[in-house]
């Protein structure tokens, strides 16, 4: 069994993704062991609570340095028995002791296929509303490995969405949110689960499902 810790910020949206197909069976074997909220009183936080979810609020400008903030995520990772952590809409900036004990078992959902559209400043609805300003015809996710770098670790997943002419940035995002975010992040916890993934540089290379756990 995979426990999994979910950070978040905002709606939480994501969360619920991975929780209905816990719940529904397709997702297996992966367990939620606990929610981490960068702020109070986000609706992320309800859904947890609701779910009978162990959530923390862990809030960067709590702590004087960046080492303390981490050793406190490494506390609650440490208590959970995480084996991967995922980033679902969470804002908060990872320092490099997170990332270095947990080295290629952190996951990110962006919204935009990367590269276009992501590192500094794109998060929430600016990568949406950046597509919509160069005029592209597609847009969508990707679902990543984290490293020190925002939005270059190696890529699992991307999922393309159409863009139409009347778009605005909330539509644009609610619509990559539904159709390619919500679809690809639980499918990457269950390839990550099922010890289909394996990281050659900045490839991942994804194994078919008779060669589950051989790479």
């Amino acid at each position: 069994m995979l426990n999994l810790a979910i950070f978040v910020s905002g709606g939480g949206t994501n969360l619920q993704a991975i929780m209905d197909r816990i719940d529904s069976g397709s997702l297996k074997q992966v367990r939620i062991a606990g929610v981490i909220a960068s702020r109070p009183g986000t609706y992320a936080e309800q859904r947890a609570i609701g779910a009978n979810i162990p959530c923390i609020v862990v809030s960067r400008k709590d702590f004087p340095d960046i080492v303390s903030y981490d050793q406190t995520l490494l506390d609650y990772m440490d208590a959970w028995s995480v084996g991967l952590a995922v980033l679902a809409g969470f804002l908060s900036l990872l320092g490099p002791d997170f990332i270095a004990a947990y080295r290629n078992r952190i996951i990110n959902i962006h919204p935009a296929l990367i590269p276009a559209f992501c590192g500094p400043g794109f998060y929430g609805i600016r990568p949406h509303e950046a597509a919509l300003e160069y005029g592209v015809k597609i847009s969508g996710a990707t679902v990543h490995f984290v490293d020190e770098h925002y939005d270059q670790g190696p890529i699992i997943l991307q999922k393309a969405v159409a863009v139409k002419p009347d778009d605005t940035p909330q539509s644009l995002q609610l619509r990559i949110m539904q159709e390619a975010e919500q679809v690809i992040l639980p499918e990457a916890i269950a390839l990550f689960a099922a010890g289909r993934i394996r990281i050659c540089g900045r490839k991942t290379i994804i194994a078919d499902e008779e060669q589950e756990g051989l790479i």
